[in-house]
């Protein structure tokens, strides 16, 4: 960005940020980063990354300019909402996002943003623990500015600069990561009114029709066999 990174650091109010033109993965840097005793809230980004991965270790194109491409660290005092924070980072972004949309932002189980057909952003949530107990989470983040030119299927936001949209991000993903326990009925409805799969026909995890999500985050298939929750696995319609 320009910027020293104790410059950004205090305009984020973040204890720390490491801030690179190019890195392999900013996830993997964090994980160094918090197994050598980095705070909660600190944030590892870079303006490309030649080996960005998303969920199942699939990769993520990171293009220098395209994006925001980060890693933020949190130190979760219990385990209780792991399961469902990329759900709700997912519905902490959406609402923040939106002011660079020209379409309602659509959530997709269990971590992407959508805006139509086109895929916005993605999420990646990866703990370490000790013993029982989480010990920090990394949660990646990847956010299309403009829509990189060999992913048709991506999608950018309208006019949006990266230090404005990064001032808006960060503090929407430390709102979800201090959050606990399940989604609230509040955050069921607001799911509920951004899927972008309900009421359709998925060959994966199941095939089956998507009936929502459950408030520890499992997707809910109506089946053969009845409604089924799946806790893992990515959904990918069954016309794809």
């Amino acid at each position: 960005m320009g910027l020293p990174d104790a410059v950004i650091a205090a305009r984020l109010d973040l204890p720390r940020v490491a801030a690179y033109t190019s890195l392999a993965s900013t996830m993997d840097v964090a994980h160094a980063l918090a197994a050598d005793g980095a705070a909660a809230g600190t944030l590892v980004i870079a303006e490309e990354q030649t080996a960005g991965r998303g969920r199942g270790g699939r990769a993520w194109t990171s293009c220098r300019a395209d994006g925001l491409w980060m890693t933020l660290i949190e130190r979760p005092r219990t385990a209780g909402a792991l399961d469902v924070l990329s759900l709700r980072v997912g519905l902490h972004l959406a609402p923040v996002l939106e002011r660079w949309s020209r379409a309602p932002i659509r959530l997709k189980w269990p971590n992407d943003l959508y805006i139509g057909p086109r895929k916005l952003a993605g999420i990646l949530i990866e703990a370490r623990w000790r013993g029982a107990h989480p010990d920090w989470v990394a949660i990646g983040l990847g956010i299309n500015l403009a829509a990189p030119a060999s992913l048709p299927d991506a999608i950018g936001l309208d006019g949006a600069d990266a230090e404005v949209v990064l001032a808006e991000v960060i503090p929407a993903v430390r709102a979800a990561a201090f959050a606990s326990g399940p989604l609230t009925a509040h955050e069921l409805s607001e799911f509920a009114r951004r899927d972008l799969a309900v009421g359709q026909r998925v060959s994966l995890p199941a095939d089956g029709l998507v009936r929502g999500i459950s408030p520890t985050g499992e997707l809910l298939l109506d089946t053969p066999a009845g409604v089924a929750p799946f806790r893992s696995g990515s959904l990918v319609f069954a016309n794809t």
